[in-house]
């Protein structure tokens, strides 16, 4: 199994996103990138820690290759967009791919490039590439959120 960390606004919508690709076989979300240790939501939201919300992924490299979970990442945000998705407004929101090894790196950026020379978008593409670091997992509530709220429904 290999890992995949990202960053693409809210994690409860990015996560759901990966979840449904065919060989990623466990996600989690949690907190990256930032200078404080031991984050909590809140502490994240008020914008002291530098972490962004990320989705890290375990995925089955025989079923699913990284290229494809980089296009899904550039498919469900605007990766245009600095410091915000939609609404959602903060530097914990910000496009990033946090890369587990040289080749994911080298993948990303060449992959980041081939998106921003497409012509697909007028602006710059913002999305930091970055090497992995200390992954702080968010509270339960926030894991699998979209499917635990269809669940609380009856």
């Amino acid at each position: 199994m290999e890992k995949a960390t990202f960053g693409a606004g809210c994690f409860w919508g990015v996560e759901a996103a990966f979840r449904k690709l065919k060989g990623v076989i466990s996600t989690s979300v949690g907190y990256m990138g930032g200078h404080w240790p031991n984050p909590c939501y809140l502490d994240v939201c008020a914008r002291v820690t530098g972490h962004a919300e990320v989705v890290q992924i375990e995925y089955d490299s025989t079923i699913i290759r990284y290229e494809h979970l980089l296009e899904t990442f550039w498919k469900i945000h605007d990766p245009t967009s600095l410091n915000r998705q939609g609404y959602d407004r903060g530097e914990q929101y910000r496009s990033v791919i946090f890369c587990h090894s040289s080749e994911q790196e080298k993948l990303a950026i060449k992959s980041k490039i081939k998106l921003q020379n497409s012509g697909q978008y007028d602006k710059d593409i913002v999305t930091e590439i970055k090497a992995v670091s200390d992954y702080y997992l968010a509270e339960d509530y926030h894991q699998q959120y979209f499917e635990k709220q269809k669940s609380n429904r009856v």
